[in-house]
């Protein structure tokens, strides 16, 4: 498995990873000075959001990557509805966060604390509203911190989901602990290694099986959670990640990767619960990225595979809508980030109002005019 440059459309970072389709390796253009705070898109429901923050220790493992770590640390992140419209909006990253993920991504065209500067709109441990909401996992993609998914969060949030975002110590450039340490990517180091993607995805899995355990007791918010209705999503390895949770825990109901080479192994006889594929040119049948046609018949149930055209690898992330504030133009892809994020706030709900709320979605079934960029490569169940 070779190492790749990915470049981050609004990140711009080119971090050296197997964990995605092999793409052409391009460095991002400096464009005009930045143009101050990025500020994330309203979400689109009804509610306004919350958001709150939990450290959970799996005392039955050891962390993967930190050799000195006995325990296995969790940063998760929550969102959702809340009925306080006013309040103190949650920081999107601290300042020595931003500037770790900034150095790791070669990015100099902005001051390294730009990204601790984002606006957000989920107001900080306001009390949740609701009952009985379906719960969404968001795994990140690699080096990235689940911050990366924010914008889609929120709005997921605002539409009556919880949003259990989990941060993968070691994997991300900076994951601050619980005790206010910063654990850097030890992972990186590892990145070329043969299986290295499949390595990953399981511990993510690992990782997820854990946050449903634990979340019931952790969260005092829980008893809004209906735990018969829960999904994932992932970008990146994230996606790959979202497939080997699926395989591990039947609590998992419906899945999507987002833009994700997928690296778990589905068994042969194949699994019946929802999946979508939603991804960018690259994962068009025949093109450089198999993995999804190798997959494909083996998910028995619903399932579909969309492409966005203009999309590059980050299009499903707050890439886009960052690029300004530091200063940057997108390497590749076509979307701005506005755009980006509409359509991926839009697809993501679609799938997860028809398979956690029984609510039907026809973009998901028939081209639309509203969203000319998205093809329906294939469908099925």
């Amino acid at each position: 498995m070779r190492p790749i440059a990915v470049a981050l459309a609004g990140l711009a970072v080119l971090a050296a990873s197997s964990c995605t389709a092999p793409a052409p390796p391009r460095a991002a253009a400096v464009s005009p000075p930045p143009s101050g705070p990025a500020t994330l898109p309203a979400p689109t429901g009804p509610h306004p959001v919350g958001t709150t923050v939990l450290h959970l220790k799996d005392a039955s493992r050891p962390d993967p990557w930190n050799l000195d770590a006995k325990v296995r640390q969790l940063k998760v992140t929550l969102w959702y509805p809340t009925g306080r419209k006013d309040g103190r909006r949650a920081a999107y990253m601290t300042a020595e966060e931003s500037e770790l993920l900034m150095r790791g991504g070669r990015i100099a065209s902005a001051p390294y604390d730009t990204l601790s500067r984002t606006r957000t709109n989920a107001v900080v441990d306001a009390e949740p509203a609701g009952r009985k909401l379906p719960l969404v996992v968001l795994s990140p993609g690699f080096t990235k911190p689940v911050s990366a998914l924010t914008s889609l969060a929120e709005d997921l949030a605002s539409r009556g989901y919880v949003v259990a975002g989990i941060d993968h110590p070691y994997e991300s450039y900076a994951t601050t602990l619980e005790d206010g340490t910063i654990a850097e990517c030890l992972a990186c180091d590892s990145d070329a290694d043969p299986g290295f993607g499949a390595v990953v995805a399981a511990g993510r899995a690992a990782d997820v099986s854990f946050v449903l355990d634990r979340l019931p007791s952790a969260w005092a918010g829980s008893k809004v959670i209906d735990r018969s209705r829960i999904a994932m999503a992932g970008q990146s390895i994230g996606g790959a990640a979202a497939v080997a949770a699926m395989v591990k825990d039947a609590r998992i109901r419906a899945g999507i990767d987002m833009d994700g080479s997928t690296y778990a192994r589905i068994p042969k006889r194949g699994f019946t619960r929802p999946f979508l594929f939603l991804g960018g040119p690259e994962h068009v049948p025949g093109g450089r990225d198999p993995s999804w046609e190798r997959d494909w018949d083996l998910l028995a149930g619903w399932k579909r595979w969309i492409v966005v055209k203009g999309a590059d690898h980050q299009a499903f992330t707050d890439g886009p809508l960052l690029a300004g504030a530091l200063g940057l133009t997108p390497a590749y892809g076509a979307l701005t980030g506005p755009r980006a994020a509409e359509l991926t706030r839009t697809y993501v709900a679609a799938f997860l109002d028809l398979h956690l709320k029984a609510q039907r979605r026809p973009v998901l079934d028939e081209p639309s005019p509203r969203h000319p960029e998205v093809r329906i490569v294939r469908a099925g169940g």
